[in-house]
């Protein structure tokens, strides 16, 4: 049998086939949710989405090169196999990436895909996939998972926050904590985190808290109003529990408590919005209550799994945080004064040190209008 399966993908790689007739592939891959393309704070356009790659033989397959196209054919993504090393996560777990499928063993890769802000979105993707397979001893290249492009415009917000100095923490659209954020819920994947954000502040020296790290009133965000985005029908709260200290994240906390205390609320049929991890009490909305946009809904705190204060914001299809996918949407107007151009982890030392971040000013400031603030872009919310 093995033999046989030898033998037919090498007829595969040797012989031209006549449209419609199938064709035996080293590989099988699917795209895990259409990408809906959302216009970032840079002008420009962003498709960010997941394909799940299976190796369907007994042998490695070493990929040299992912590629992402559009209807017209013309290549979006060019990924090498160092990229992909990057990239694609075994078992679809994040820290377990990998260029090498070994025999029957399946990996998803997170892609992101960049559109000047002037070229239209296409209607479909296809991914080439090219790369070594051990089974027949021969380099292969393969066009697999395509898929439609969700061309519904993303849900226009306004601020869940008032002020400056808010920073846009794991935000779109190439972290790693949210973004990459799949979870094997119920039986299948998911990935409510997509598009979602940390907002923590800074004050006018760039500090995100002064004083004791373990104290939450050192953080300058704490005790923050939260409003609604938007009109809507709360569906699920919680307001009972107490604080995290700050400076690491709570150990065996219950996978309902990750949250905090939080108010999930519908917009539209399949579209909720989540605000979590606010302070005990704070939360002054119900299960059935109907609120509106620009209505103070609780204060930013530091409860569920969390490790300084932060708004945990984002928009999902189902009334779940984690068991759910994760929709794009834009706020109306604000302004980008600065952004993190040294990363991540200029973010995680600001946080956990107390040192100020290493700014880049936006001079004059970015005018945002209908498009999502991107990673470590620092904001003030228009009124």
């Amino acid at each position: 049998m093995k033999r046989l399966h030898a033998l037919l993908l090498l007829a595969w790689v040797s012989l031209s086939f006549a449209e419609p007739a199938p064709q035996l592939t080293p590989l099988t891959a699917a795209v895990l949710a259409a990408p809906q393309a959302v216009l970032g704070s840079d002008g420009a356009k962003h498709l960010v989405y997941e394909v799940r790659i299976e190796n369907a033989t007994d042998q490695r397959f070493t990929f040299n090169t992912i590629e992402v196209l559009d209807d017209r054919g013309v290549v979006l993504l060019h990924l090498d196999s160092q990229a992909i090393a990057t990239r694609l996560s075994l078992g679809g777990q994040r820290g377990r990436e990998s260029n090498v499928l070994e025999g029957f063993q399946f990996g998803v890769a997170f892609l992101h895909v960049t559109i000047p802000g002037e070229t239209p979105v296409p209607s479909s993707l296809a991914h080439v996939i090219a790369g070594y397979s051990a089974l027949i001893s021969s380099d292969v290249s393969m066009r697999i998972a395509k898929t439609h492009v969700n061309s519904s415009e993303p849900t226009l917000l306004a601020a869940p926050l008032q002020g400056g100095g808010y920073l846009a923490g794991d935000a779109c659209c190439d972290n790693v904590r949210h973004a990459r954020a799949l979870l094997p819920l119920d039986g299948r994947f998911f990935l409510g985190q997509r598009f979602a954000v940390d907002w923590e502040q800074i004050d006018d020296t760039g500090h995100v808290f002064r004083g004791d790290p373990k104290d939450v009133h050192s953080y300058k965000i704490y005790g923050k109003p939260v409003f609604a985005v938007a009109d809507g029908e709360v569906v699920a709260t919680e307001n009972e529990l107490y604080d995290q200290t700050p400076g690491a994240l709570p150990q065996n906390l219950p996978l309902k408590d990750v949250d905090g205390n939080f108010a999930i609320i519908k917009l539209r049929d399949g579209v909720y919005a989540v605000y979590a991890h606010m302070v005990r009490h704070s939360v002054t909305v119900n299960a059935g209550d109907r609120v509106h946009r620009g209505q103070q809904i609780g204060k930013v705190g530091n409860t569920g799994n969390t490790q300084a204060p932060h708004l945990h914001f984002q928009l999902m299809d189902r009334p779940s945080t984690l068991a759910a996918n994760g929709l794009p949407y834009v706020f109306e107007r604000y302004e980008v004064t600065a952004v993190d151009l040294a990363g991540t982890e200029d973010f995680d030392r600001a946080e956990s040190t107390g040192t100020p971040l290493t700014l880049t000013p936006e001079n004059p400031p970015i005018q945002g209008r209908q498009s999502l603030p991107l990673d470590l872009t620092i904001v003030t919310w228009g009124k």
